[in-house]
């Protein structure tokens, strides 16, 4: 009888490969066999690590392996080469570079004609007296230079000088006015236009008339720079006004430069068109720093709107890269163009020149009474009441354009373009009347650029939609003669009112300043 007969026969064991396990048999293999090799491995097989030979065979043999590294070389090495043109093109690409301006080219100018009359005159407003008190609040409005004008000039026939030596009086007031710009930190300049060489010899104190115009002036130069003077204006009709003269003056010039601060030489223009100095021989104007040049031309008139809107026109079709100019208003303009010739002399490349007796201009207002003063009726206080809030409005709009171009790249030393925006398709006119053009410019540094408007017609004008497609569509309102524009704006909605001059600030897309 077999051992394993029947299912519960005697001798029976369990199957299955495991002990005790359910139809478990004797039969069973006790040793696995050897698995085929053409056989794929069953769930339970165990890979074994290929050796070197058997991988570079999977992978296609050592030729890929130096595919491969080839390939990872070549990523990189297109990597880098595109940083370094990335690098290159910021390098290379034109960016605006920052001008390092001197002290003449960021200041502002205040022409004074300084009363010094010896006696009770100094007292007065006008004395010396008066002016020392307002060198404070010239300073705190941005005003950097003074120009001392009148002060060499021949008074009569008789050559009753001005100063002279023999005026010791009328010597220590300018001396004291120096001292008191010095504390305010305001630098002084002399006003040597159509002053006789005597004159300024006599300051000096040389006596020999006879020497040549050179051998007078030197002494008066070296006196008043020894006494602080930042400079000295002569006219283009002067006989200073010569090559061999201002090559003198340069070199006593740059002999106290030596010793501080530059001093300058400034040259007022008197004829429409400056010519180079008699005999230096170039075609440039080195040996000036400045050129003072008038907006409006000269006459005995008051000048009309249309004539005020032609001559700024004029000037800004004309303007010169070869010299630092400086300007100053010139002829007599209508009461209601001030302030408009205030923002385009702010905003033009160059030094504004403000001229003493200016009106609504950098001078200090005094607050009205609380109530009525003898005598004074309702329409006198009412008029007392304009008139300082007009002043106040001009104070506020000095205060801002002078701030504005003392820390704007734009307006310091950025470029100039005039824009053809003033013929009547881009501007619409409630009247059909014939007015003076709507004149626009831009002044640009890198990514800001300055938009100035002005209008001298007596028509409000209204933007056309499509005025200037390449210019930003926003900005935000910097100055306008009448200080009721504030905060961001559109260029699509703007609206030019008679007499007025706006700026506006204008930022690119994604750029912010």
């Amino acid at each position: 009888m077999p051992l394993n007969a029947g299912e519960s026969g005697y001798g029976s064991a369990p199957g299955g490969g495991l002990a005790g396990a359910a139809g478990a048999s004797e039969t069973a293999p006790l040793l696995m066999p050897e698995p085929d090799p053409d056989q794929e491995p069953g769930p339970g097989h165990q890979w074994k690590p290929m050796s070197r030979e058997a991988l570079e065979a999977a992978a296609g043999g050592p030729g890929w392996r130096r595919v491969r590294c080839y390939l990872v070389a070549l990523f990189w090495l297109a990597w880098l080469t595109m940083l370094a043109v990335a690098v290159a093109i910021v390098v290379v690409s034109p960016r605006p570079v920052g001008t390092s301006l001197k002290w003449w080219q960021r200041t502002l100018y205040y022409r004074l004609e300084p009363d010094l009359s010896p006696g009770a005159q100094a007292q007065g407003p006008g004395g010396v007296d008066g002016v020392c008190e307002r060198l404070p609040h010239l300073r705190s409005l941005g005003i950097g230079a003074l120009i001392l004008e009148g002060v060499f000039i021949k008074r009569t026939s008789f050559s009753n000088l001005t100063v002279a030596t023999k005026n010791l009086e009328t010597l220590a007031q300018i001396q004291r006015l120096l001292i008191e710009s010095k504390k305010a930190d305001l630098k002084v300049m002399l006003d040597f236009c159509n002053a006789e060489p005597f004159a300024l010899q006599d300051v000096a104190g040389a006596p020999d008339r006879q020497s040549n115009h050179s051998g007078k002036v030197q002494p008066a130069l070296r006196f008043w720079l020894e006494q602080g003077v930042a400079g000295f204006v002569i006219c283009d009709t002067d006989a200073s006004y010569s090559g061999e003269t201002l090559l003198e003056w340069r070199g006593v010039l740059e002999e106290f430069s030596l010793q501080g601060e530059e001093r300058i030489v400034v040259v007022k223009q008197t004829r429409d068109v400056l010519h180079p100095p008699e005999g230096s021989g170039r075609s440039n104007f080195t040996l000036v720093d400045v050129v003072m040049k008038s907006i409006l031309p000269f006459s005995d008139e008051r000048l009309s709107a249309q004539e005020v809107a032609n001559a700024i026109e004029t000037q800004l079709q004309t303007q010169e890269e070869d010299v630092w100019p400086s300007w100053t208003v010139g002829g007599e303009a209508p009461h209601h163009l001030k302030k408009l010739l205030l923002v385009l002399m702010m905003t033009l490349p160059g030094s504004p020149a403000f001229e003493h007796n200016v009106e609504n201009g950098p001078t200090q207002s005094k607050p009205l009474a609380g109530g009525l003063t003898h005598g004074e009726t309702n329409e006198t206080a009412d008029a007392n009441g304009r008139k300082a809030k007009t002043k106040s409005s001009a104070a506020a709009l000095f205060t801002t354009l002078s701030h504005s171009k003392t820390r704007e790249e734009a307006l310091l030393y950025g470029s100039f373009t005039l824009l053809p925006f003033n013929t009547s398709s881009n501007f619409s006119s409630s009247s059909n009347s014939s007015s003076a053009p709507i004149l626009a410019f831009l002044r640009s540094w890198g990514c800001v650029e300055f938009l100035v408007l002005l209008n001298a017609g007596p028509e409000p004008h209204r933007l056309d939609p499509a005025w200037a497609p390449s210019l930003p569509e926003r900005g935000v309102f910097v100055a306008s003669t009448g200080m009721n524009h504030l905060g961001p704006t559109s260029l699509h909605t703007l609206s030019l009112q008679p007499n007025e001059a706006i700026a506006i600030k204008l930022f690119k897309a994604g750029n912010y300043s």
